[in-house]
């Protein structure tokens, strides 16, 4: 990887940086056990991991990329000085999914914790998708997430032992005009969060969401200079968020902090679902304003 993209990226914090962030939470919260978080070579998922094992957990990650994925795990592992698995796959197809989930139960016994933070996205108009495009991202944010729950669970339920999924969705209330795609499937994991936390309540397995908003990280490169320079003024705080936010919010669901919440959504979006405008795709003619005189 290139040391100089990773220390200095053109947003979101580099990796010496995600190691020295601020944090509320003590060093050893979650010592003694193991976080599996998927699409964690870079981004909000690269957050979350550095954040987990600051605070003592061993490390499992997944995502597409393996050149991403050992460079993550290569810095972790020397932040914590603990072993951090890595499994290149993608969430897409069931069978990869559970060949991952085998293969980390047979090193570490089991997970304590899955955060289900790969997922993908485009700007586009409604209009202009094609079928292509609609199913990649329903078959990664929708059914990969439900793929990685139930076979989380499935173990689970196995060994007797409980369970905690995050699942990182967006603040979709007011709908995300330009990504219908990912707002069709981010409303999709949270329903069926909500629903699995009853269906699953009877096992210990407790499901909450993240509802993002705007965060600053690379995954603001996927969109046109034009349109990123809004996403610092959709909400009433008038900036982005940071990956910090989103990674202390997971710890805050996922740790004791969390035991008596289930079903929930956590929104962490600056006020974006009270007032602002988002728009990825270009703000349509038919709502700009012409300025009076």
């Amino acid at each position: 990887m290139n040391s100089a993209a990773t220390q200095h990226p053109r947003f979101g914090p580099g990796d010496e940086a995600l190691a020295a962030l601020p944090t509320v939470y003590r060093d050893d919260l979650f010592a003694g056990k193991v976080v599996l978080v998927s699409g964690a070579g870079s981004g909000i998922g690269k957050a979350i991991a550095f954040l987990f094992a600051r605070l003592g957990a061993t490390i499992a990650l997944c995502g597409r990329k393996a050149d991403k994925l050992e460079d993550c795990a290569e810095k972790l592992r020397a932040l914590s000085g603990r072993e951090v698995f890595i499994y290149p796959m993608t969430i897409r197809d069931p069978e990869q999914v559970d060949a991952l989930l085998a293969a980390v139960w047979e090193r570490f016994g089991g997970i304590d914790v899955l955060v289900n933070n790969a997922g993908g996205q485009f700007a586009a108009h409604a209009m202009d998708f094609t079928v292509k495009g609609w199913n990649a991202v329903i078959d990664t944010n929708l059914n990969g997430t439900w793929y990685m729950m139930q076979g989380a669970a499935k173990r689970w339920v196995e060994q007797g032992r409980p369970g905690n999924i995050v699942n990182i969705t967006a603040a979709i209330d007011r709908g995300l005009t330009g990504m219908a795609h990912t707002t069709a499937s981010r409303a999709g994991v949270i329903a069926l969060s909500r629903t699995l936390a009853i269906e699953w309540a009877e096992h210990g397995i407790r499901l909450n969401c993240i509802g993002a908003g705007a965060i600053e990280s690379n995954g603001f490169n996927n969109y046109r200079e034009e349109n990123v320079a809004t996403f610092y003024s959709c909400n009433p705080m008038k900036r982005a968020g940071d990956v910090q936010d989103i990674a202390e919010a997971v710890v805050y669901l996922a740790g004791p902090s969390g035991k008596f919440i289930t079903g929930e959504v956590l929104n962490v979006e600056g006020g974006m679902l009270l007032w602002g405008e988002f728009w990825p795709a270009g703000k349509p003619d038919y709502f700009k304003v012409e300025p009076t005189t």
